[in-house]
């Protein structure tokens, strides 16, 4: 069986251009990322698997969960999953939707891992020094991770960029050894 990302990448590309060729690509963000929220629920997925429920019952499911959210594409777009039984794999389209979108705005999301919290102005002014670097804007995500002493470690796409103590000291000891 194929991995989900490989078959959620073509529904993905389906969404962005109907998104993009509307120039609506920040509602389609929207509506996108609230049929994965549904997709993740249990009781939906418990929902959508019995084998008594039609295609059709399994699109209104969430069509209606949702009534009033969806446009007319968003709606047809949810029925075309249903009837490939794909709409589990929302979540995983919803993720390669905006990677998409990001792209095409220049957009680079960065996930900043740092060992306390950090102010509006620090994170501010660690995006901007990330986007000088990437030569991209930075949308960053604050996580907290104790483990790193002090310091941040930021993680953009496949780059990892080790400014914590503990990343430091890795290095030293890995020096030390050499």
């Amino acid at each position: 069986m194929a991995e989900p990302s490989t078959v959620a990448r073509p529904y993905a590309e389906a969404a962005f251009r109907l998104a993009s060729g509307a120039n609506a690509l920040a509602k389609w963000s929207g509506m996108i990322g609230a049929l994965a929220q549904v997709a993740e629920d249990k009781r939906v997925l418990a929902a959508i698997a019995d084998p008594a429920r039609s295609d059709a019952q399994a699109a209104g499911v969430f069509i209606s969960i949702l009534a009033g959210k969806l446009d007319g594409q968003a709606e047809n777009f949810v029925r075309v999953l249903a009837e490939n039984k794909r709409l589990e794999l929302l979540p995983e389209i919803q993720l390669q939707f905006e990677v998409l979108k990001n792209e095409k705005e220049g957009v680079v999301e960065a996930e900043v891992y740092s060992a306390f919290d950090l102010s509006d102005a620090q994170i501010g002014d660690l995006a901007q020094r990330l986007e000088k670097r990437t030569g991209r804007k930075v949308r960053a995500q604050v996580k907290v991770d104790k483990e790193l002493i002090g310091g941040v470690k930021v993680v953009i796409g496949d780059k990892v960029i080790d400014g914590s103590a503990r990343g430091q000291l890795a290095a030293l000891e890995n020096a030390l050894k050499a």
